[in-house]
């Protein structure tokens, strides 16, 4: 239990010493929910031995009354500077893990991730700061007053007081044992949550591919699988947490009333004194509450561990390193004789697998170079290294002779644009999700990227043009225009390089003209680098990569390759069947 406790107590970064302030509140505190049933026994004695008067029953009511008015407030100062500070505590780790998430590999998110990070943030810091800051101030309240009880009862008789603090270390025994079974059942229980929130976003997110293939009722099954084992598992939970609860309060009971049978022997047999029998009575339902109310805690804390494991596993994820120091100028400002992007030698895998082996190639400023081959061969992350999406696991690429890593990240994204088929916008204002390209430009400048990339037409007709909200991810919107909008972004960035996985895809014909001639304007006098599927698209390139097995087997022209009666001539004669 404590271990946990200094976990929470380390996470609180620049808050700690508020809490550890509220240590301070909480010991008084503690003091002040006994003071009463002190006092009141000290008002008891002096009925009983002749010696109250009206002066000492005003001063012990007014002090009993003072003493609730204490504990009130300085539970209020406690909640303030503990309980208030662990939503602080979170909002500041929410914004921490923002800035780590962006700067985490790609790879990271497409490992089956994102069902850990929603859970981190939609379950586990949220059942942390609502459940779990404010019981450390209960749990300093809770030792304080037991301490009192037992001293009560060492002062009011010493065999008394070995028996309370003989129950007390029974209920340790009892509280550590149950801390070791839940907390075995909370990993698992997190680890369900997790499981499940993967399979609420998979079903969510594909609920259309799954109704257009019919398969409803499969993946509904899935998605209640995970809910019945989620279900399955809190109740082992709660069936291996119950038999201790009964423990715990199967002592409180038990340790009550051997204190009350030890009490009336002793009086019996003339050892302790009528008042101090009376006392007894007065404390003995409330002699042992304190700790049964502390390892009734037991349970939050268990699945607070757990959480804290989950969240400290997101936080361990490593960050690509941003420790570059160098600059890049205008790539195609430059005319140095230097290819603008060169690879050396690149091999990169992930997830075990050989995805890259020994890339080399060079792309000279205004140039364009198209990658083209099978799926999976690797031409995507050819292209997403080189805007560090992940980190080359051998060889270089370079930007102007300067390897990437040595550049800082912003630098380098400041140097690139992306374009690729899937889209995703943001649900803001059209205005909005153009300017992110380059958010200090002016209106007139917006609105020319919109012209440029053929969407200006539409947005006017929109019934709050450049104002319309759109929503999450573009739904509001058709496929095309969805494109032109984002490349409306990369023309208003206007980057030296354009990485283009081609836009046109997937699109209908009428769509495939306006985007094709946004992407023209968007690639006038940059540097290219093509992912391409329609081969027609690249005819002109300056080169062409055929890229299989993560290597290049074909490179030239679109006439040169053609007539080497290779994988290029072959996917050109299937595509103009």
């Amino acid at each position: 239990m404590i271990k946990i406790v200094h976990r929470l107590i380390g996470i609180t970064g620049k808050y700690k010493t508020r809490i550890r302030l509220s240590y301070i509140t909480s010991f008084i505190k503690g003091v002040m929910m006994k003071a009463p049933l002190v006092l009141s026994f000290v008002m008891i004695s002096l009925f009983m031995q002749g010696q109250m008067d009206g002066e000492k029953c005003m001063y012990l009511g007014t002090a009993i009354v003072a003493s609730v008015i204490i504990e009130a407030l300085f539970e209020h100062i406690t909640n303030v500077l503990q309980s208030a500070a662990g939503y602080m505590v979170f909002a500041d780790m929410r914004m921490r893990l923002g800035d780590h998430l962006r700067k985490l590999p790609m790879g990271y998110f497409t490992e089956g991730n994102m069902g850990k990070i929603s859970a981190v943030l939609s379950t586990d810091m949220v059942f942390i700061e609502e459940n779990c800051m404010g019981v450390l101030s209960e749990l300093v309240s809770f030792i304080v007053s037991q301490g009192l009880m037992v001293l009560m009862m060492f002062v009011m008789d010493i065999r008394l007081g070995l028996m309370s603090a003989l129950i007390v270390l029974a209920f340790v025994i009892v509280g550590n044992l149950m801390l070791k079974t839940t907390l075995e059942h909370s990993m698992i229980k997190q680890e369900n949550a997790e499981s499940l929130t993967e399979e609420v976003l998979d079903f969510a997110e594909g609920i259309g591919i799954i109704k257009s293939f019919n398969m409803l009722g499969e993946r509904s099954k899935r998605l209640t699988d995970e809910f019945e084992k989620s279900c399955a598992e809190s109740i082992d939970f709660e069936i291996a947490y119950s038999p201790w609860a009964k423990a715990l309060y199967l002592t409180f009971g038990m340790g009550t009333s051997l204190m009350l049978a030890l009490a009336g022997l002793l009086f019996g047999k003339g050892m302790i004194s009528a008042t101090y029998m009376v006392g007894m009575a007065l404390f003995l339902f409330d002699m042992f509450v304190a700790i049964k109310s502390y390892y009734s805690q037991m349970a939050r804390l268990t699945v607070t561990s757990a959480s804290l494991d989950r969240i400290e596993e997101v936080f361990r994820a490593e960050e690509l390193k941003d420790d570059g120091k160098k600059t890049l100028q205008d790539v195609n400002a430059l005319n140095t004789g230097i290819p603008a992007i060169e690879y050396e030698n690149v091999s990169f895998g992930y997830t075990g697998k050989d995805v890259l082996k020994g890339v080399s190639f060079k792309v000279n400023a205004g140039e364009m170079t198209a990658l083209v081959g099978p799926s999976g061969g690797g031409k995507s992350t050819v292209a997403s290294l080189l805007a560090r999406f992940w980190d080359v696991g051998s060889g270089r690429i370079l930007l102007n002779g300067e390897d990437i890593r040595s550049v800082s990240l912003g630098s380098l994204m400041d140097n690139i644009s992306m374009v690729f088929q899937r889209v995703y916008l943001f649900q803001d204002t059209i205005y909005n999700n153009i300017s992110i390209g380059r958010p200090d430009a002016t209106k007139e400048e917006v609105e020319e990227a919109a012209k440029k990339a053929r969407c200006y037409d539409f947005i006017m007709k929109l019934p709050d043009g450049f104002d319309t909200v759109i929503g999450e991810g573009g739904t509001s919107l058709s496929g095309g225009e969805k494109q032109r909008i984002s490349i409306a972004r990369c023309v208003l960035k206007d980057a030296p390089i354009v990485i283009l996985d081609e836009a046109t895809a997937s699109v209908d014909a009428d769509n495939e003209r306006a985007i094709q001639e946004a992407i023209s304007e968007l690639c006038r006098n940059k540097t290219l680098l093509v992912i391409a599927h329609r081969l027609k698209t690249i005819k002109d390139a300056d080169q062409i990569l055929v890229i299989s097995d993560g290597q290049i087997t074909e490179r030239g022209d679109h006439d040169t390759l053609c007539k080497q009666g290779g994988m290029y001539s072959h996917m050109v004669l299937l595509q103009a069947c």
